[in-house]
C-alpha cells in the first residue's frame, strides 16, 4: 500500500533535514553551502552552532538582507558560480553542503572539484537532493540523480568513503564523501 505524498512534503520536511545536517556538520568551524538560495539552511547552522557560514547561490534574488542571526552570529550569502570558488583557499572549508541544488547545477563534476579543493583532509561533502522518480519529478519535471550517479560523481572528482541512499519514504537523496586525509609525513 502507497501512501500519498502531500504536495508541500518538502516544505514540511525542511527543518527535519536542517536538522539532520546540522547534527553532521555540528563540529565543523567552516561551512560551505552550495546552491543556498535564500539561505534558510546557512542561517540555521550560524544560528544553532555557531558556526562560520558562508552560502553560495549563482543568484542572489532570494537572499536575506539582514546577514546575522538575532544572537549577533554573522552569516555571509555570496553570488557566485559554485565551480569558481576563487575567494576559497585550498582546504579552509571543514564541510561543504549543498541541499536541493545539485541538479540544477550546469558542471557538477566542475563544482565537486571545487568542494574537493577547499575542503580540508579529512572534510566532508554532503548533498542532499530530489531523487530521479520521486515527487519533486512530478511536481517540477526536472532532471535529478538517482544516488549511484552522485556517488560515481563523488568518487571521480576524489572523494573517499563515498555513500548514497534515498530516505524519507523515498523521496529524499543523501548522500556524502570524504576528502581523503593527507598521508603521514606529508605537509
Amino acid at each position: 500500500m502507497t501512501t500519498s505524498i502531500p504536495d508541500n512534503f518538502y516544505e514540511q520536511i525542511k527543518p527535519r533535514l536542517h536538522r539532520r545536517i546540522g547534527r553532521e556538520v555540528r563540529l565543523a568551524h567552516r561551512v560551505l553551502d552550495l546552491g543556498c538560495g535564500s539561505c534558510d539552511l546557512v542561517r540555521y547552522l550560524a544560528a544553532s552552532y555557531g558556526q562560520e557560514v558562508t552560502g553560495v547561490d549563482i543568484s542572489d534574488g532570494s537572499f536575506p538582507a539582514r546577514r546575522h542571526t538575532a544572537d549577533g552570529s554573522h552569516y555571509h550569502c555570496l553570488k557566485r558560480d559554485a565551480a569558481h570558488l576563487s575567494f576559497a583557499e585550498d582546504g579552509s572549508a571543514d564541510a561543504v553542503v549543498s541541499m536541493w541544488a545539485m541538479h540544477e547545477m550546469a558542471k557538477p563534476e566542475a563544482i565537486l572539484l571545487e568542494a574537493h579543493r577547499i575542503l580540508r583532509p579529512g572534510g566532508e561533502i554532503f548533498v542532499v537532493d530530489f531523487p530521479r522518480d520521486s515527487l519533486a519529478q512530478r511536481l517540477w519535471n526536472e532532471d535529478y540523480y538517482r544516488p549511484g550517479e552522485i556517488k560515481v560523481l563523488l568518487r571521480d572528482v576524489g572523494f573517499e568513503q563515498v555513500q548514497g541512499r534515498v530516505f524519507e519514504q523515498g523521496q529524499v537523496m543523501w548522500a556524502r564523501g570524504c576528502r581523503p586525509p593527507r598521508p603521514i609525513g606529508e605537509a
